[in-house]
């Protein structure tokens, strides 16, 4: 057996369908469009959106609400999340992001208040919540804010 003599199974291999070449083909002269009407036209579709001249859903819904293009998204992290760091001295964005503590920046890290800490420790972050600055401070640490 020769390479050259290899063939694929019975029906395996299906032609393609070539419209609008003639009456030879089967399917000539409408090109399987049907006969006139909007769907034998060029540039046929009209969008999912589009109702038959009727006024669209989307645009009879009344719209609400703004969306600021502007928003700041920062990565939280809570003054109890910083006990996972007990013995060490300082920690930042390369410690939270190894620790899993941060999986995405976005627009940086925000440290908030919510729980305790009983051990000093210098942070720095983005922003801070003044409640995170004062138990941390309360501890001895201290909390740097970087500018971006």
């Amino acid at each position: 057996m020769k390479l050259e003599d290899l063939t694929g199974h019975a029906g395996s291999k299906k032609a393609r369908k070539r419209i609008g070449r003639g009456p030879g083909s089967g399917h000539g002269k409408t090109a399987t469009m049907g006969n006139k009407g909007q769907k034998a036209r060029a540039g046929a579709p009209k969008g999912a959106s589009f109702e038959g001249g009727q006024m669209p859903l989307v645009r009879r819904i009344p719209k609400r609400g703004f969306k600021n293009p502007f928003r700041k998204e920062y990565a939280i992290i809570k003054v109890s999340d910083l006990q996972a760091f007990q013995g060490r001295e300082e920690v930042g964005l390369k410690e939270f992001l190894e620790s899993g503590l941060v999986d995405k920046v976005k627009d940086g890290v925000k440290l908030l208040g919510n729980g305790d800490i009983d051990f000093a420790l210098k942070v720095k972050v983005h922003k801070a919540s003044q409640t995170a600055i004062g138990k941390i401070k309360a501890q001895g640490g201290e909390v740097e804010v970087a500018q971006q």
